[in-house]
């Protein structure tokens, strides 16, 4: 039986390290490692609740708005803030060009070259990768001269000896299936997103002013103003470019992107019974239809589906969520295998690991700086699979159309959802159905608008002597990668305690104290390795789940002195 050491994994958000067992050609066993430190929640303390949403913003490098909106909701729920349905349209608005926006760019730049062999291409006959572009699709580029012309760029950079993001990887590898015209094709179409998404996110710059890190975000409503009448406000020509754009983004996703990965996945439908997981799967549900915080009233529902039984969704119920460090970095005064709520949790480091260099970590100690959460002491996954599932289960008529219609193309069942193949599939249909909704919610602002509707704000509470002595409350949020809450505690009108349990968090845990594994790890078991030398089945799996553990980190001495840098190629 031999261990492998995959330290970083690489197109990714942060530093994840996975060691695994391997043994007649599979993975045996999995452990997931963060190696590195996120402290946010300590900076938090003290400080006034409105403002804890522009500091979460840096919980991640590109995570911003999710974090930002999660922890609005969060300071409105303790303080029982109602905001105004033209805040509630905006929100949505701004998330779901998020979520569109973050699942292509992940299906392309992240996770597209697990499946697709860029040097491949380069062997391809433009007219015939032509004909087959346009068998699945009207794309108006679906030509043998835009496809030449992609692949003398590639050749030429080839030539030079310069792959530039394509240089890290295991071209040529026996797992890689496609044909090089679907190589070429989906080569075309990751230099096409490039350009895409910069264009379609500039919805945040109009309703957030800047992206990342939105500007606009306020506890009780948004900060940006409504006036037809005013240049510097949202106007009817600032909503005309919203719809062009919402527009744009909706175009892409049906002709480029949902064919792109029907395509790709017709090669590799043996993944649909590899990478399961831990099979239970957790959603906070999202975008409010009103005001009235009822879960009923979200467009995408809320619920559990435990042991992938979808006959059966059940309520999301906070106070069943515990987090564990048994085999985190950190320390808890309650003492060895007890979880803490997230309300009573605390987030003091202790990393007692191997110092580096090290070539294995002791995976039977502590060996991450991940905590491990738990919904009834059982590891759930989260993420859009964890959403289509609940919303499939739960019978929504979109969502439901919208799987069938995928599993139908490729013939496959149901049961191929619970799959690394069904994580990314998900993650498609979901951003197929909210481009489709995008322009929905811009009617229902309009609307309001012409009705003469322009408010945008509730300052009924936000003076802070209104505020009870004590309050704590929770928001949560469907980010991209899955359920995203943030708790808190006030006091006296500041932060007594503030705490985030993030997609990744419930997804790259450790085990627990019971010793089950968290989604990644289990996900991982079972794995065929071609090569273990190149365990690029690996990657296909732990990509699927769009990983994002945090911003780059220094770490320092208590002296200021630079003791690790980690570098991820």
């Amino acid at each position: 039986m031999a261990k492998i050491v995959i330290d970083p994994i690489t197109r990714i958000e942060g530093h994840l390290r996975i060691e695994a067992e391997v043994s007649g050609g599979r993975v045996t066993d999995a452990w997931s490692s963060s190696t590195m430190f996120r402290g946010i929640e300590k900076i938090l303390k003290s400080r006034d609740p409105r403002d804890a949403w522009y500091f979460t913003q840096r919980f991640c490098g590109v995570c911003t708005t999710v974090h930002s909106i999660a922890s609005i909701r969060c300071v409105e729920h303790a303080l029982n803030i109602k905001i105004p349905p033209n805040a509630e349209i905006i929100r949505n608005i701004i998330i779901g060009i998020q979520s569109v926006q973050d699942h292509v760019i992940h299906f392309y730049h992240l996770h597209a070259l697990d499946w697709v062999d860029i040097t491949s291409a380069l062997k391809a006959d433009p007219a015939k990768t032509a004909a087959l572009a346009a068998s699945i699709s009207d794309w108006p580029l679906n030509s043998p001269t835009y496809f030449k012309s992609v692949q003398d760029k590639l050749n030429a950079f080839v030539g030079k000896g310069r792959l530039g993001p394509f240089a890290n990887a295991y071209w040529g590898h026996p797992a890689y299936k496609l044909p090089p015209e679907a190589n070429l094709m989906a080569t075309a179409h990751y230099l096409e997103a490039l350009e895409w998404q910069r264009e379609v996110i500039r919805i945040h710059a109009i309703l957030g002013s800047k992206n990342p890190h939105p500007q606009t975000f306020l506890v009780g409503g948004m900060a940006i103003a409504i006036d037809p009448d005013s240049q510097s406000a949202l106007n009817d020509y600032k909503l005309a470019e919203i719809r062009s754009l919402l527009a744009k983004a909706r175009e892409f996703v049906e002709k480029v992107y949902i064919p792109d990965l029907l395509a790709v996945a017709s090669f590799y439908k043996e993944w649909a019974g590899i990478g399961g997981g831990v099979g239970n799967y957790l959603s906070y549900g999202e975008f409010p239809m009103d005001n009235s915080g009822k879960p009923e009233k979200l467009w995408m529902p809320p619920g559990i589906i435990m042991g992938r039984d979808l006959s059966k969704v059940y309520p999301v119920d906070h106070k069943k969520i515990s987090e564990y460090v048994d085999h985190s970095w950190y320390e808890y005064s309650v003492g060895a295998g007890k979880g803490l709520h997230p309300l009573e949790g605390e987030t003091e480091q202790k990393y007692t690991g191997p110092k580096p260099p090290y070539r294995f970590l002791d995976t039977s100690q502590k060996y991450s700086w991940v905590k491990a959460p738990r919904y009834e002491d059982r590891p759930m996954e989260v993420g859009p699979l964890a959403r289509l599932l609940v919303a499939y289960a739960s019978g929504h008529a979109g969502v439901k159309s919208a799987v069938d219609g995928v599993l139908a193309k490729l013939g496959v069942g149901p049961e191929a959802l619970f799959s690394t193949l069904g994580r990314t599939a998900a993650r498609g249909v979901e951003t197929l159905l909210i481009a489709r909704e995008l322009p929905k919610w811009l009617d229902q602002l309009t609307v309001n608008i012409a009705a003469g509707d322009l408010a945008i704000h509730n300052n009924e509470r936000w003076d802070p002597s209104t505020w009870p002595a004590e309050a704590s409350g929770y928001g949560w949020h469907e980010a991209p990668r899955g359920a995203l809450g943030h708790w808190i505690r006030i006091k006296d009108q500041k932060i007594l305690n503030y705490q985030a349990v993030v997609p990744s968090t419930w997804n790259a845990s450790p085990r627990d104290a019971k010793g089950a594994r968290g989604p990644y790890e289990a996900a991982l078991v079972g794995t065929p390795l071609a090569d273990p030398e190149k365990p690029l089945e690996i990657l296909r799996t732990v990509h699927s789940f769009d990983p994002c553990l945090a911003c780059a980190v220094h770490l320092f001495d208590a002296a200021g002195k630079e003791t690790v840098r980690v570098k991820v190629l």
